[in-house]
């Protein structure tokens, strides 16, 4: 349950009143907690407890950038939450027990984070001023402070833009902070980024960070749309409330625009519609992309006068809020509602109320939003490291008013799923305390699952809903279960990541600055490829190359390992050698992986994977190849 460690949140600050951060059954503040509790507005010490050990604000870099007279929107200076995104996440990852949680009766039940019984300390970085958000002097800061203060595991929920900056550039304030805190053995966890489906837009790849992308679970919340020839459709919604219109008009945005001329009213963006032809009628938009999400388009219709909305997206990115009842629904429902709309004399639907369904769902699936590799600044390195539950999600949030002591909301992204691993992280540490960040990490990838409930692998949600490859999800879904008893693990020391630093190019000036320490770049050839990461990602693969790796026995003192080995299409690969015999002397053993294409053509990436088992371990490392320009037998 996490006793006795401590969680750092890096976000947008905590609602302390929330039931999830009461402290009974916390154990005392760990004697070796440096932390405060800062004062500021409409928060004080007594707001810090047990469970809020200690709450710190950074607003200096921010100010700097936006006066606060001309920031504008709903904000405290001071450690409360003026946004909810930082009262969620910090619930999430451990938040303590709470019955009888639900959003207005949906997803009714007990309400946990992943380490109920760790304690946190919230860091407030981010502002919800209408020119809000993150700075990296703010970011920096709060790294410094919560590495002073001692805590054990840091969750950073928020991400950076494209292009990414290098790693030892001031800009790219996640990867600096996060190298302090891995020297100081504290692991970070952060989001992969919400830029998908598109490749090569994932975040926070710094090989010593645990980057996260988002699932599905298996909790729905199926609502029924009833046409007007008597046939039932099924969509989804958190719609509450009261809504007992009964059957309306019926009619699909594009039939009901604005301006003729102008192609917006499909997915109802705002002010697309035609007021005299939308009012008293349930009106069904077409969402192409992920321009226009659900909400906006509830508000255009909310305005133009109607009284529903369906809304049809190739893919399932969450459930939202919206201004009037709505539904969502996948393009092949939309098509056949549309379809009964150009049949019908007068077309009508009712909507009904979502119920909450568990279980019923293939999950997980891989978020349509959640950011793919492979890194555009450094792809040896397989980012994300693994995937956990980021869609639909029902946490802890800021009340609609000051007044409000709690308040839970469902929200989706990469930000979600991030804190479900902090919470798993938290457990591996209060099992094994001495493991590195690096260990940590290996154990979470190695251990991760492939297949989803139904047995079969896991997909993800999008226009094409393909297999998931290691640029979706990295190792796989993270399954706590297994990572506590990895079997195996690889771990990287400080001066692995400088050399990888030093073969990125990077200056000895900066590197020296960023460790804080005299540094020699010793540039080996393979130095990228041979950071011990628990994976192997070899971009351009022309000839013959051969990869090292080492791995710790944390299982069993005398156990057997051999190798299973799945090959990438179109490449031969080697593992030398093909058994590890670890005993009281040899904790730590090398093997040597060879790689050579047989393609006689240049083609994209191709993934297999190597695992090492004794029978009750299986340690597997997710392999990406993609073999460039010269080619086996040309």
């Amino acid at each position: 349950m996490g006793q006795g460690t401590i969680i750092g949140v890096i976000d947008s600050g905590v609602w302390p009143e929330s039931r999830s951060f009461h402290d009974e059954g916390m154990g005392p503040v760990p004697s070796r907690w440096k932390g405060i509790c800062q004062q500021g507005e409409s928060f004080n010490s007594s707001n810090c407890n047990r469970k809020i050990i200690g709450a710190r604000w950074f607003v200096k870099g921010f100010l700097d950038q936006i006066p606060f007279n001309t920031a504008g929107g709903r904000e405290f200076m001071s450690p409360r939450d003026g946004e909810g995104h930082g009262s969620h996440t910090a619930s999430t990852a451990a938040g303590n027990f709470v019955e009888k949680v639900s959003y207005k009766g949906l997803a009714a039940g007990l309400a946990r984070g992943g380490a109920p019984l760790a304690h946190l300390a919230i860091y407030k970085v981010c502002w919800n001023f209408e020119d809000g958000g993150c700075t990296d002097a703010d970011l920096l800061k709060a790294f410094d402070k919560a590495i002073h203060d001692g805590v054990d595991i840091l969750s950073v929920s928020i991400g950076n833009n494209i292009p990414l900056f290098s790693y030892v550039d001031m800009r790219n304030s996640i990867a600096i902070g996060s190298f302090h805190a891995t020297l100081n053995g504290i692991p970070v966890v952060c989001s992969a980024g919400n830029g998908g489906p598109i490749s090569q837009t994932v975040q926070n790849t710094a090989p010593w960070l645990i980057t996260v992308a988002a699932s599905t679970i298996d909790r729905t919340f199926p609502a029924a749309i009833i046409l007007g020839n008597n046939r039932t459709l099924w969509g989804q919604s958190i719609t509450t409330g009261q809504h007992n219109h009964g059957f309306a008009s019926l009619t699909y945005s594009e039939r009901i625009p604005l301006n003729p001329m102008v192609d917006s009213a499909k997915d109802c963006q705002p002010g697309s519609l035609n007021a005299t032809l939308a009012a008293g009628k349930i009106i069904i938009c077409l969402s192409e992309s992920n321009a226009q999400d659900m909400l906006s388009a509830s508000i255009s219709v909310f305005q133009a006068g109607g009284v529903g909305l369906i809304f049809a997206q190739f893919h399932h990115d969450g459930i939202e809020l919206c201004k009037v009842p709505c539904v969502k629904v996948d393009y092949e429902v939309g098509t056949q509602i549309v379809s009964y709309i150009r049949k019908a004399r007068s077309p009508t639907a009712k909507l009904s109320f979502p119920k909450t369904v568990v279980g019923k769902r293939v999950s997980p699936r891989l978020a349509s939003f959640s950011s793919r590799g492979p890194s555009s600044i450094s792809p040896e390195v397989l980012k994300p490291d693994i995937a956990a539950p980021g869609v639909d999600i029902l946490a802890a949030y800021r009340p609609a008013s000051r007044d409000q002591d709690d308040s839970y909301e469902f929200l989706s992204g990469t930000s979600m799923a991030c804190p479900h691993v902090t919470g798993i992280v938290a457990l591996i540490k209060s099992l094994h305390p001495n493991w590195s960040p690096a260990a940590i990490r290996s154990a979470l990838v190695t251990s991760a699952s492939q297949t989803a409930t139904d047995g079969m692998k896991i997909f993800e949600e999008g226009s094409t809903r393909k297999e998931a490859d290691p640029f979706d999800i990295g190792g796989g879904h993270v399954n706590p279960g297994k990572a506590v008893n990895p079997g195996l693990v690889y771990d990287v020391v400080t001066e692995d990541y400088i050399q990888f630093l030093c073969s990125m190019g990077c200056s000895r000036s900066s590197i020296t600055s960023l460790a804080n320490a005299t540094i020699k770049c010793k540039l080996k050839s393979n130095t990228r490829l041979d950071l011990n990461l628990p994976s192997i990602t070899i971009p351009d693969l022309k000839t013959k190359v051969t990869v090292t790796r080492k791995v710790t026995n944390v299982g069993n003192v005398a156990s057997v390992y051999r190798a299973v080995v799945q090959a990438p299409f179109g490449t031969s690969m080697t593992v030398e050698p093909e058994t590890l015999s670890f005993n009281s002397t040899y904790k730590t053993l090398s093997f040597k992986v060879t790689f050579l294409s047989t393609l006689k053509f240049q083609g994209d990436y191709r993934f297999g994977s190597l695992a090492w088992t004794d029978g009750e371990h299986f340690v597997r490392s997710p392999i990406s190849v993609r073999a460039m320009e010269a080619y086996a037998g040309v």
